[in-house]
């Protein structure tokens, strides 16, 4: 790999990634691994207590339950049964919000509220407008507040329609993932393309039109054939924007993953070929490419964010949200403030005792010092918008452009296959070099730099 002149063929990126090694997918820095456990709340209720009065907030609610488990899922879920725990579960939810409040300016400013989970609408209408009423009797949504949920098509009726419509649902994403049978069986997740039809169908009939949808490549039994047919009937669902994900196989923290046959796994070279198919067939039905996975209608907010330079990247993936500050509730939801990161602790139950105790859930917490915050706004730069000046970066957060001249060399390798193009301190990602966006952000990132070479095991998914 030596040659300048290759192209940038789909076997040279897949070489390519596989010599730069396992890289964070950067939805913060420093990523999740350099956050810190905390023995109580104190340090995260000044930080609350310090927040200015005319903060925007952005709020994301973790709900980690599902009906049945996925094999690929990589998120903080568990499956229930029982109605009971979900209520119990939701009291508490309420009660955690009702915790935090004191801490707060009177009446902040909502500039966006997103649902995740597990299967957020496992809740149910009532449960969700009982979240709705203890929200907006404190937040003041303002006006074009993106209100999100994500949605299992296998879960979903119209009984669950003035829930969503008590929260100001605006936009849903249905996770599709893949609508090739076989590929459905290998990951425990049968969905008919008549099902999230109905599901979409629905919604727009209540006047929810702004559709998300998601699919993954890397899964189980994918191939470029299955991969771009999947993509080819999702188009007949007009959604406005598509999200293009890479499965990340980590049995070593899923456990369940290790239910999936990895003999029928694609290879390095295979995903990178059907992610490129899959980014071309959406191109050509008309979206546009934002960042490194995501794709919009020229027409969306995100697709002329991206335009605009106005694009932001936070825990759910791209966003256009505008607030300074991102407050998660419930069980392994991450906080982002002006001072740092912190997460809640991940086990329900745990996370339960605590809020039951009367305490802010939270297990590990990251400030940032003056470099931290200048990488992190380097790597979302090019994570959002694929270059950066870094001397300007640098000037705009008080040290000097010197801070990466250790950095750059690890560029080289990039730069000689043509990946990404480098004037002095400007960085440029090629077009054909976007699916190693990812690679060119480690070479900023300190952490993973002093990482040692002797962990048992991967932090990050090899692709």
């Amino acid at each position: 790999m030596t040659d300048s002149a290759t192209p940038l063929s789909t076997p040279l990126l897949a070489a390519l990634a596989a010599q730069i090694g396992p890289v964070p997918r950067y939805t913060s820095y420093p990523t999740a691994p350099h956050f810190q456990t905390v023995d109580n709340d104190r340090a995260w209720r000044g930080w609350l207590g310090e927040l200015p009065d005319d903060s925007a907030f952005n709020l994301y609610v973790h709900v980690p339950f599902c009906r049945q488990m996925c094999w690929y899922c990589g998120c903080h879920t568990q499956v229930v049964k029982n109605d009971d725990t979900l209520e119990r579960f939701l009291q508490l939810l309420l009660r955690e919000i009702e915790l935090t409040l004191p801490y707060l300016p009177s009446r902040p400013r909502l500039t966006g509220l997103h649902f995740g989970g597990g299967t957020p609408s496992i809740l149910g209408g009532d449960g969700l407008q009982r979240v709705a009423e203890k929200l907006y009797h404190h937040f003041t949504p303002e006006p074009g507040a993106e209100i999100a949920i994500e949605l299992d098509p296998r879960r979903f009726d119209a009984s669950l329609i003035p829930g969503l419509k008590a929260l100001g649902i605006n936009r849903t994403s249905l996770g599709v993932q893949s609508l090739d049978e076989s590929v459905q069986a290998a990951i425990n997740r049968r969905q008919p393309l008549d099902m999230v039809a109905r599901t979409v169908g629905i919604l727009r009939e209540a006047g929810i039109t702004s559709l998300n949808l998601d699919l993954i490549y890397g899964l189980p039994r994918q191939t470029v054939e299955n991969v771009v047919s999947t993509v080819q009937q999702s188009m007949m669902l007009n959604p406005d924007r598509v999200a293009l994900f890479g499965y990340a196989h980590v049995p070593w923290m899923k456990a369940h993953q290790a239910r999936i046959d990895t003999a029928s796994l694609p290879d390095t070279a295979a995903r990178f070929a059907q992610e490129a198919a899959a980014a071309q067939t959406l191109v050509e039905n008309g979206f546009c490419r934002v960042g490194l996975d995501h794709f919009a209608r020229p027409d969306d907010r995100l697709a002329q964010h991206a335009v605009n330079g106005e694009l932001h990247r936070n825990f759910q993936g791209y966003t256009t949200a505008v607030g300074e500050v991102l407050l998660g509730f419930g069980p392994s939801a991450i906080s982002t403030l002006p001072q740092g990161y912190a997460q809640n602790i991940p086990s329900v139950a745990s996370w339960r005792q605590a809020v039951h105790n009367g305490d802010l859930p939270v297990a590990r917490m990251r400030g940032l010092s003056q470099e931290d915050i200048l990488r992190r706004a380097v790597i979302e730069e090019l994570m959002c918008h694929l270059k950066v000046d870094l001397a300007e970066m640098a000037v705009r957060y008080g040290t000097a452009p010197g801070i990466f001249d250790a950095d750059l060399p690890r560029l080289a390798l990039l730069e000689r296959h043509g990946v990404v193009q480098r004037d002095g301190y400007r960085v440029v990602i090629e077009e054909a070099g976007r699916p190693l966006v990812r690679q060119v952000c480690a070479s900023f990132d300190s952490y993973l730099q002093q990482q040692t070479a002797g962990s048992v095991q991967p932090r990050h998914a090899a692709a």
